[in-house]
């Protein structure tokens, strides 16, 4: 199960997702009709309500949550929460009732459930409470900026990752790896990875640790 997959790194996992020999199917959850996702055989869309989600969901193995936006996009920190604390919690939530034993979530640098910052405190709690549902196996990506074509995507263009891109640009090399600008394409890389090696317990990858997965 795939969530997320109109965003940067959700639309870079569906077809790695879809051309992986693991997976007999895909089913993509989606706010809304997405016109550039269309269902085939292997994938199958299924537009859902994330604040009152379908019981049961389809039964899964793995699921990827690849949601997730700003307080600014979103309007307001409870907006902000609704969609990367609550919305994320209850999918995966869903998604273990319904079968599924492993589960990759696409988290943030800094996340932690005690700190000063409202968004990083929100992503850390996101990821404890994951980390209790019972899941054998959970993988957390936590990437720096993002590096990608969001306006293509249809999304707000977020303007600290393409300051920080544009700055940053021919010095890039000169930034620790641990806070460096990331492709969407890397993070997505890593999470499969991290996925199909089959680890059990909780499993962090960091920014530096995902750098160069594509």
């Amino acid at each position: 199960m795939l969530v997320g997959a109109t965003g940067l790194i959700g639309r870079s996992l569906l077809p790695r997702l879809a051309g992986s020999d693991r997976y007999g199917q895909v089913h993509v959850l989606l706010r809304r009709a997405a016109p550039s996702i269309e269902g085939t055989a292997k994938t199958i869309c299924l537009v859902v309500d994330f604040a009152n989600l379908p019981e049961p969901l389809p039964a899964v193995d793995d699921v990827y949550i690849a949601l997730g936006t700003t307080i600014k996009v979103a309007g307001s920190e409870a907006a902000f929460r609704q969609v990367d604390f609550d919305f994320v919690v209850a999918t995966a939530r869903a998604a273990r009732a319904a079968g599924a034993t492993r589960i990759a979530v696409v988290s943030a640098l800094g996340a932690d459930t005690r700190s000063m910052v409202f968004y990083s405190r929100v992503k850390g709690e996101m990821q404890a409470t994951v980390s209790a549902l019972g899941y054998e196996a959970v993988v957390f990506a936590q990437p720096s900026l993002l590096i990608g074509d969001r306006a293509a995507l249809g999304q707000p263009v977020r303007s600290g990752e393409v300051i920080a891109t544009r700055m940053l640009g021919p010095l890039m090399w000169m930034v620790p790896k641990s806070v460096r600008p990331i492709e969407a394409d890397d993070v997505a890389q890593a999470m499969l990875n991290a996925m199909l090696a089959g680890q059990h317990g909780v499993t962090m990858l960091s920014s530096a640790q995902m750098l160069g997965s594509a």
